[in-house]
């Protein structure tokens, strides 16, 4: 992904420079283009000792649903630090095509189809307190109609309309906790396999609030298909759930769900109006487990 009037060469060209010129990567070291995130534009850079991920923001990079703040993710990967669950903060850099951030590389393979292992890191990362100055996530049946309502005013498609006809009712769901650190972005791909552990890349959105919002994400159909190997079959739901060993945040969750995907569809709906034609098929399938989980 290049910045906004530069190819992709002449973008990873000027970035490098101004590193160079920062005295925070070496002349010589080797830069290799990565794949997948559809955010921001990544690099890994082969510096010594340790090899880097060069993340440069984009400005326009946010969704209502999913910020896009570099200073968030210092923040959370600074608390982090030598936990294991994120990756080494390494720089930060502000240049003239924005905020670059450097953390170390993890070494690892992306995630798939182990349950269990991503209710273990949520787990972990959700027992530890906060930073402060994170935002805080809404939360609740309320604030999820209210955040649905609002994406979808920012749609025009005839999808909207229909949406709208779909929402849930919002009902009393038990109550749960509101002051958990969250990745705010826990999908599929950012979930490395290293070790016999995984650790949570991108933290760009990261927040403090209920549990189930990073539940809800890992497990929502949209982001496993866009960002992962498709929905999850009902036995690896069943042991992420297990894993993340939280029976009263499974309740409220189950509870939620029909808010969840509902709000899901419409974030999809928001992005394919705007050119990720990619999650339209996220939106059918949200919309499928609505109707299932509001049956």
């Amino acid at each position: 992904m290049a910045a906004p009037g530069h190819s992709a060469r002449e973008t990873a060209d000027s970035l490098r420079e101004a590193l160079v010129r920062a005295g925070l990567v070496a002349p010589q070291a080797a830069w290799t283009a990565l794949a997948g995130g559809r955010t921001n534009a990544i690099w890994r850079i082969d510096a010594a000792p340790h090899p880097l991920v060069c993340k440069l923001f984009r400005e326009d990079g946010g969704t209502p649903l999913f910020p896009n703040q570099p200073r968030a993710e210092i923040t959370a990967l600074r608390a982090l630090d030598g936990s294991g669950i994120a990756p080494r903060f390494v720089a930060v850099a502000e240049t003239a095509l924005g905020t670059c951030l450097l953390y170390r590389h993890v070494a690892g393979r992306p995630w798939r189809r182990d349950g269990a292992l991503a209710g273990r890191l949520l787990a972990r990362l959700h027992s530890r307190t906060p930073p402060e100055g994170l935002r805080r996530i809404p939360a609740g049946p309320d604030a999820l109609l209210r955040q649905g309502k609002q994406i979808l005013d920012g749609c025009a498609s005839p999808q909207a309309e229909r949406l709208r006809s779909l929402c849930p009712q919002a009902r009393p769901c038990p109550e749960g906790r509101q002051d958990a650190f969250l990745h705010g972005d826990a999908v599929p791909a950012n979930i490395i396999c290293a070790g016999k552990g995984a650790v949570l890349i991108d933290w760009q959105c990261p927040g403090r609030g209920d549990p189930c919002e990073d539940l809800f994400t890992f497990l929502s159909p949209a982001m496993q298909h866009l960002y992962g190997p498709g929905p999850l079959p009902a036995d690896e739901e069943h042991a992420f759930l297990a894993a993340y060993a939280n029976p009263a945040a499974a309740e409220r969750l189950a509870c939620l769900r029909p808010l969840f995907h509902w709000r899901m569809a419409a974030h999809c709906l928001w992005k394919a109006e705007r050119g990720d034609a990619d999650y339209r098929e996220g939106m059918k399938l949200e919309i499928e487990a609505l109707i299932r989980a509001a049956a």
